[in-house]
């Protein structure tokens, strides 16, 4: 089975957290031991960055990361080699975020292949075109049994979402806002309608609410609502600030959730 499902069907009754961070920043050989650490502290799942030269929907701090990683010489080849160097070390799924432009450089078969030989369970590519989704990457992607994990917005009508959850797999990603990541104090009533309209919607897939998430509040918030909360910029500017210290960042990280 693969692991994003086994997740979520193992884990009915916890609410998830699950921890974004740029491969390559704030130092090129550090990918397996952030990874490795969150494990090791409970994380449930892990997105990975891939950086990229221009990422549209992403906010100063991870752009800043996407920049740095590229400067030290991250790549979508020795992101996979450093992966598949821990592969029998880490059973928390692993997911790839980047845009498409790297990903069809690299080729979207060799992709996929990839990342089943790196221990990837799913891919987030923002900018892929749904249709281009279900007519060129689904049919490879199931192949190997990777999930392409969609995401929805508060603009994205009903229908639009009913017909997302009917054509993925793994889990939907719920962005708590239509503007680029960052972290919010708080989630307004704006948001919170957003939240219970997708809730009366009863989908089948679980959903995991991302963007803005960075302290006790917005995160009870995002996981009253869906199975899980991600984080983003709040984890990839304390990695920062900690110069790669991985557990340095999650305590640091934690105190700010008041875990």
């Amino acid at each position: 089975m693969n692991k994003i499902n086994k997740l979520f069907a193992d884990s009915k009754d916890e609410k998830l957290l699950s921890l974004y961070f740029c491969a390559g920043a704030p130092t090129l050989e550090g990918t397996a031991d952030v990874i490795l650490a969150m494990q090791r502290r409970g994380i449930a799942m892990v997105e990975v960055g891939i950086p990229f030269s221009d990422p549209l929907a992403d906010g100063p701090v991870i752009q800043s990361a996407a920049t740095k990683a590229l400067r030290n010489g991250m790549t979508l080849t020795r992101l996979f080699s450093q992966l598949a160097a821990v592969k029998d070390k880490v059973e928390i799924p692993l997911v790839l975020m980047g845009y498409l432009n790297p990903i069809l450089h690299y080729g979207i078969e060799a992709f996929c292949r990839s990342c089943v030989e790196a221990g990837v369970s799913g891919a987030i590519i923002p900018d892929l075109p749904f249709d281009d989704y279900l007519n060129v990457v689904k049919p490879v992607a199931d192949r190997y049994d990777l999930r392409i994990i969609m995401l929805i917005t508060p603009e994205t009508s009903d229908e639009r979402i009913r017909f997302i959850d009917s054509h993925t797999d793994g889990f939907i990603y719920m962005v708590s806002s239509a503007s680029i990541t960052g972290t919010q104090k708080s989630f307004d009533e704006q948001k919170q309608a957003y939240f219970q309209r997708i809730n009366a919607m009863q989908l089948r897939n679980p959903r995991m609410i991302g963007f803005g998430i960075s302290n006790a509040q917005t995160l009870k918030a995002a996981q009253d609502n869906a199975a899980g909360a991600i984080i983003g910029s709040k984890f990839v500017s304390l990695l920062d600030e900690a110069a790669g210290d991985a557990d340095a960042a999650l305590d640091a990280l934690f105190a700010a959730l008041g875990r």
